[in-house]
């Protein structure tokens, strides 16, 4: 069971010591990793996925449980303890969801009862509904990153997601979100997404390759986070709206006002 992950700090682009000597991530805390494009963000949390141990450009330290990772913890597939979930996912493989799902369940050693959970769950994250017949090949990238975000709270056993960039989804962000820390997940997501970036626990600041700082959020940016959800609630039925070729006559506003 991983309870936390320890950043130890390296240097930044210019080989600068980071600002931000170490960050401790407990199980079930939503963190953001926030910057301008080119800032570091991804190269973070790629030593996050590898388990770094100073073998990375920018030599972070990454410790499970306040201890350094086996080398079988970093190169052994089968205790992978990192998920990550992109914006640019696709499926390839040609099966059906439900043959999909019950192959991951299998090779899990999870029930194949739990392949109903999921596509339920992805369905609460979608306003495009799954079916277990459907081919993956004809998923969206909303359906498809819907179903990852289901299979990876109910079926996967990695302790830690990591989410680069899902802003232009397609899903119900707020609520993907909340699923993976509900189920004792240690969430990482990269956003340039306020909704998102303020939902966080805490957010690392990046600059130039290198943590800068780390804000909590505070309780007056949950409260605008909790708002700017709702227009991203509005987006969202409005894009099924015209996807299914109603025609747009009124825009209920209110609640939303920051």
């Amino acid at each position: 069971m991983v309870d936390t992950i320890t950043i130890i700090g390296g240097y930044d682009k210019q080989g600068n010591k980071e600002p931000v000597e170490e960050v401790v991530i407990k199980k079930g805390e939503i963190f953001g990793v926030v910057g301008p494009t080119g800032s570091g963000k991804s190269s973070l949390i790629g030593d996050i996925e590898q388990l770094a141990q100073e073998d990375t450009f920018s030599k972070r330290k990454i410790l499970v449980n306040d201890k350094q990772p086996s080398y079988d913890d970093r190169t052994n597939p089968r205790k992978k303890m990192v998920a990550q979930l992109s914006q640019n996912m696709n499926f390839l493989a040609d099966m059906s969801v439900g043959d999909f799902l019950s192959l991951h369940a299998k090779c899990r050693g999870a029930s194949s009862k739990c392949v109903d959970a999921v596509v339920n769950l992805a369905n609460t994250l979608t306003g495009e509904p799954i079916k277990k017949d459907h081919e993956l090949t004809i998923l969206s990238g909303g359906q498809s990153r819907a179903l990852m975000v289901a299979d990876v709270a109910i079926i996967s056993d990695s302790p830690i997601v990591l989410i680069d960039e899902i802003e232009n989804a397609g899903i119900r962000k707020h609520d993907a979100l909340q699923v993976l820390s509900g189920h004792g997940k240690i969430v990482m997501v990269v956003t340039h997404d306020p909704v998102l970036a303020l939902m966080a626990d805490r957010r690392i600041v990046m600059k130039n390759g290198g943590m800068r700082k780390v804000l909590s959020t505070t309780a007056e940016e949950k409260t605008i986070s909790k708002k700017l959800n709702k227009i991203d609630e509005l987006m969202l039925n409005l894009r099924d709206k015209v996807r299914n070729g109603e025609v747009i006559e009124d825009i209920e506003m209110k609640d939303v006002r920051i």
